[in-house]
């Protein structure tokens, strides 16, 4: 069974905006990495057009043309209700011809959950770095692997570049995500808009939480007068946070596991993984796949995505379900050290409990 919606999420491709950020500073000689992350956005950008002249395409298929007619009430719902950024992005569709827009590679030691960072020009570090041909990320990827790391190469289905694209027509709807279930889709659109409203250099954990918060928040309003569609969302989220407790559970084992005497890692990891992957079809249907595959990569990405979600949920709660503030409150936040901004916002947006939504499937 394929990763479901929200999973894949889970990681931004935003060594895409670095690359195409860093052009400015290296011209011509961009090369490796920087020249694939170039090349492949701007293949995206050329292979992009407005909705209107696929929905005027008597080609395009019926169902694409609804999907299409539906994301633009959804990028008009963006704006006028949730307060994101009215901009070009999101207006015009692509097909990749392939089932990700990118791969990105994530890594860590074997014993421990501490990412592998890769350091750009102006953007800062980030626990992963993207390829758009897959290929390519698996013979990274292995070469990492050679070095000792835990590895893995995951697809990602959509990036922002923070605005950067809206001189080329905006970041674009991709035929990687398009068909999702109507939730899925809109809280797709929002989360990669909210990266345009908000951004925080080098802090990863904090920028994916507030987008997921935003996500969240934004599809059940936008899903408010639907009541099965709305359904069929909170059904999904409900078996994503029955996943999470599955894995969150696993990753303190592992912890106490790497805390340690040394010469018992090893076998007590083993047991470790041995047991979530028995627990995972009875626990977390559906993503059996993912703990069969899981490494410590796995467990420490999906952390930093993920911690921070049930503050940003308080905070707009606090803000009295404003928009306006809630990302103003965001956006104040901005400026403090890392740690500081992480308990600030634990601070005034309350405890880290789950989301009531989800709190009684955990």
């Amino acid at each position: 069974m394929a990763p479901p919606a929200s999973t894949l999420r889970l990681i931004s491709a935003r060594p895409l905006l670095i690359a195409v950020a860093s052009l400015s500073l290296s011209g011509c000689s961009v090369v490796g990495h920087w020249g694939q992350a170039a090349g492949g956005h701007l293949g995206i950008i050329r292979a992009a057009k407005p909705v209107p002249v696929w929905l005027a395409d008597p080609a395009t298929p019926p169902d694409l043309a609804e999907r299409l007619r539906m994301s633009q009430q959804m990028r008009d719902f963006a704006s006028a209700q949730l307060a994101l950024p009215d901009n070009n992005s999101y207006r015009r569709y692509a097909d990749l011809g392939r089932p990700a827009v990118v791969w990105n590679i994530v890594a860590a030691p074997e014993f421990g959950f501490q990412l592998k960072t890769w350091c750009y020009p102006i953007m800062g570090c980030a626990g992963y770095q993207g390829w758009f041909d897959r290929d390519a990320a698996q013979r990274h990827a292995d070469e990492l692997k050679a070095e000792g790391w835990e590895v893995q190469v995951q697809p990602i289905p959509a990036y922002s570049t923070l605005g950067w694209s809206r001189w080329f027509g905006g970041d674009p709807l991709l035929n990687t995500f398009i068909r999702y279930p109507e939730g899925e889709l809109a809280a797709m659109i929002f989360h990669e808009l909210s990266h345009q409203r908000v951004y925080t250099s080098d802090d990863t954990g904090f920028n994916e939480a507030y987008a997921s918060a935003v996500e969240m928040l934004g599809a059940r309003q936008w899903l408010a007068a639907k009541p099965e569609a709305l359904a069929a969302f909170e059904a999904g989220r409900a078996r994503r946070a029955r996943f999470l407790a599955l894995a969150r559970e696993g990753r303190d084992k592992l912890k106490a596991v790497y805390a340690g005497p040394a010469e018992l890692r090893a076998e007590a990891k083993a047991a470790v993984m041995a047991e979530l992957r028995e627990r995972a079809p009875r626990e977390a249907p559906g993503y059996e796949a993912w703990f069969q595959r899981a490494n410590n990569a796995s467990f420490a990405i999906l952390s930093a995505y993920d911690d921070l979600v049930p503050a940003f949920m308080r905070l707009f709660e606090r803000e009295g379900g404003d928009w306006v503030k809630f990302h103003a409150a965001v956006e104040k936040l901005k400026p403090l050290e890392r740690e500081e901004r992480r308990a600030t916002l634990r601070g005034q947006g309350g405890s880290d409990v789950p989301d009531p939504q989800t709190r009684t499937a955990q």
